[in-house]
């Protein structure tokens, strides 16, 4: 289980290069980028201070309030074991594995490795290893989607080819996918089968993120305190999970997954099986538009019953940065959410730690994928 002294160890290893709206002994780059997309970490004023119905993080589950970092300590504490008390304890992680090396191709100014790590204990998988050229350690992104062809710049998805543009800007990328499932159309991971799941698909997505981590993080190529995620839609859902639950992520971007339960969006589906609404197949009435609590089986009826939400979840993050890549399921009324990790943040003694950009579209385009790659290059800058 995570512990508070690697909070702590985070805590301190992001004072020096997080502090408020510092840029003294950034490089240029970074204080370009900076420059770009710091209007995007404060609400509309609109939005400001407005923190909904949800239930604060900022306080226990018995009422008392957090009123100090040491208090967020055992309150961030009680997060995680609920959580995880709810969508499934993890196994040990997969340390010191050695990938395979199954194809090596040069692509512009990068080097593509398609290689074989396992993810999750006896299961393998296949993704691209896009290392840039030069010498040092390099600051790292792992990028996740159904399959891990499309971010790595192998195919014909505009704009969501994020591992190859980050490769072209001198980041490690580690592109990942669930391939097999997603042709299979049960579209997650599942723990040991998807006939005896003890985790929640989402958590067990997480999960294979961290082990991802954990491979990723030995290369000599890589900055280990340098690792952030990524993913869109499918894959935002599981970079939220994975950043949230797993503290070694340095930061994250969430492109468009629904950041909150809203059973009014079909897009924001929690309640599926290959989600938060397990129960082992044959499943019947997926892919329905909305996820009332009558028709959802699984946790999700329970999570909602129970008034629990991910900002629980985002709160988690705090003091490691991430950006909403908002689309057509994460317009700018969900800084309401948000604010509750802004308030965090805040009682940490930290700012400009939650970011959103919001387009009208699901997909992702060319101006809002120059806020992530900023996003990037300024919190994983040297």
């Amino acid at each position: 289980m995570l512990r508070f002294s690697v909070f702590i160890l985070l805590i301190f290893s992001f004072s020096s290069k997080l502090t408020s709206q510092t840029l003294g002994g950034h490089n240029e780059i970074e204080k370009s980028s900076w420059s770009v997309i710091s209007s995007f970490f404060s609400p509309p004023p609109e939005y400001n201070n407005n923190f909904g119905n949800y239930r604060s993080p900022l306080k226990f589950y018995n009422g008392t309030e957090v009123k100090n970092a040491a208090d967020w300590q055992k309150r961030r504490s009680e997060i995680l074991s609920t959580w995880f008390g709810m969508i499934g304890e993890w196994p040990p992680f997969i340390k010191n594995q050695k990938m395979e090396v199954t194809e090596k191709v040069k692509v512009e100014n990068y080097i593509r490795y398609k290689i074989k790590f396992n993810w999750l204990p006896d299961q393998s998988t296949e993704g691209y290893l896009l290392i840039p050229e030069g010498k040092g350690k390099r600051p790292a992104v792992i990028t996740v989607y159904y399959e891990p062809e499309t971010s790595a710049g192998i195919g014909d998805m505009e704009y969501r080819d994020f591992a190859h543009q980050l490769a072209k800007r001198g980041f490690v990328t580690l592109s990942i996918g669930t391939s097999e499932t997603t042709k299979a159309k049960t579209y997650s991971l599942y723990y040991p089968d998807i006939k005896n799941s003890s985790m929640q698909p989402l958590s067990v997505l997480a999960y294979a993120a961290a082990n991802s981590w954990y491979m990723l993080s030995e290369l000599p190529e890589v900055d280990p305190q340098r690792i952030g995620i990524i993913g869109h839609s499918y894959g935002g859902k599981w970079a939220m999970f994975a950043s949230c639950l797993f503290e070694k992520f340095a930061c994250a971007v969430w492109s468009d997954p629904g950041i909150v339960f809203d059973d009014s969006r079909p897009n924001v589906n929690y309640w599926e099986p290959w989600y938060l609404g397990y129960y082992p197949p044959p499943w019947n009435n997926t892919w329905r538009k909305t996820g009332n609590i009558e028709g959802a089986k699984g946790l999700y009826p329970k999570l909602r019953k129970e008034g629990y939400d991910l900002h629980e979840l985002h709160a988690l993050m705090a003091p490691r940065p991430f950006l909403v890549s908002g689309g057509s399921e994460d317009g700018p009324s969900r800084w309401i959410p948000l604010n509750h990790s802004v308030s965090v943040n805040r009682m940490l003694g930290y700012e400009n730690r939650v970011g959103m950009t919001n387009r009208p579209e699901h997909s992702p385009n060319a101006e809002s994928n120059d806020i992530v790659f900023r996003f990037f290059e300024f919190f994983l800058g040297d």
